[in-house]
């Protein structure tokens, strides 16, 4: 019996999957609730739905809700992240032009080496390079700056980081707006389908477990409503599990491609499934493994220590205070109601809710409420590591 209904704003993206999957699959009603998915436009707009109340919960880009608790580019609401949806899942894609220029260069778009191909844009680029992103406050947004910064490109000097909708980013590539993009999937192979442009990196090359998309919503709402908060996170979990078996992928393609949802073909939403991706109109085809991740290594898990690296990021190039930022962006990600919703589970806790970011290397053992939780490589391209405040 479905009790209660939940809106719930999304954006087309292949990372929309556990909530889509949550919702035509029946994890939701095993929970008895109904989610009434609503897909926008931009994130600002589903920034909005959330802020205001027309939704419950939302899909959302991980730094947005840190972004909100620094005061910065938000409605004034405060958001909690209360799982992740989707590890990595982002490519970074430049014009056909540009990629020429770098093939010619050299560069053998082995869609793997950060170092590499970094190097390969700086040095063929013109300047300042202009770069599409989905929205200020996003992963893509950090995963930019953190990659050319550590090469020694300046920002904002040299760069130019422009707002392009997810579903426009072909198009403004294509009209000569932008040089080059960082995505989730399906738009950069869009980009690829329609000949405009050539995928140099997937997001993953750059930080090996960077958290894509939470499930976000109101500070207030959450306090209010901790059972239906409940419910909502372990319906997205089992789904997020179900995603993560092989032979999901192919049926989970198919539902997304549905006209409600990204209207797509489930061949082209496939390829991010499966991380065998297609990054030019010549059908060069690489394999990517964890292109994205729904469920293993506690994928789901809302660490603090990520929503502290995303609050010094965030300050680091705004002038906040860095202290300040690190406090208060750990009160954002609420790994204490992930905990609860999921305690009379058989899903695999961590012992601690905040980890040093960039070690692992490989996927490593560590403490866990079962004792059987591996997580998976989180390294830096650069080698560099981030040790978070003490809990």
């Amino acid at each position: 019996m479905i009790a209660d209904t939940l809106q719930v704003g999304f954006l087309p993206l292949v990372d929309a999957a556990p909530l889509i999957v949550a919702h035509e699959m029946g994890f939701a009603a095993e929970e008895s609730i109904a989610l009434d998915l609503r897909r926008g436009p931009s994130w600002s707009a589903v920034r909005d739905m959330l802020s205001f109340g027309r939704v419950q919960a939302a899909h959302m880009l991980s730094p947005v809700p840190v972004a909100a608790a620094l005061g910065l580019g938000g409605t004034g609401t405060p958001l909690s992240a209360v799982s992740v949806l989707s590890v990595n899942g982002d490519t970074i894609g430049v014009s056909n032009a540009l990629a020429a220029r770098m093939r010619e260069g050299g560069h053998d778009f082995g869609y793997r080496d950060a170092r590499a191909a970094g190097a390969a844009l700086i040095a063929h680029a013109e300047h300042p390079l202009r770069l599409g992103v989905p929205f200020p406050f996003s992963m893509h947004a950090e995963l930019l700056y953190y990659w050319l910064s550590a090469l020694g490109m300046p920002a904002p000097q040299n760069v130019d980081i422009r707002t392009v909708p997810p579903s426009l980013m072909a198009q403004a590539l294509e009209a000569g707006e932008i040089d080059a993009f960082c995505v989730g999937e399906p738009w950069g192979s869009i980009a690829v389908e329609n000949g405009v442009g050539q995928l140099l990196l997937p997001g993953n090359a750059i930080w090996s477990f960077s958290p894509e998309k939470v499930l976000a919503v109101r500070s207030d709402w959450a306090a209010a409503q901790p059972d239906l908060v409940g419910r909502l996170i372990r319906a997205v979990w089992r789904a997020g599990r179900w995603l993560a078996e092989p032979d999901a992928r192919t049926l989970a393609a198919e539902l997304l491609s549905r006209k409600e949802y990204l209207d797509l073909p489930s061949e082209l939403l496939d390829r991010a499934l499966t991380g065998r991706m297609v990054i030019s109109q010549r059908g060069e085809e690489r394999q990517v493994d964890r292109f994205v991740e729904f469920h293993r290594g506690a994928a789901g898990f809302p660490w603090r220590s990520q929503a502290e690296w995303i609050g010094m990021q965030l300050a680091a190039r705004t002038g906040l205070d860095r202290a300040a930022a690190a406090k208060a962006a750990r009160t954002v990600f609420r790994s204490d109601l992930y905990r609860d919703a999921l305690a009379n589970t058989r899903a695999e806790l961590p012992g601690a809710s905040s980890k040093i970011e960039g070690t692992l290397r490989e996927q490593t053992a560590v403490a866990s409420v079962s004792g059987r939780l591996f997580l998976e490589p989180d390294a830096f391209f650069d080698g560099r590591i981030f040790e978070p405040s003490k809990d």
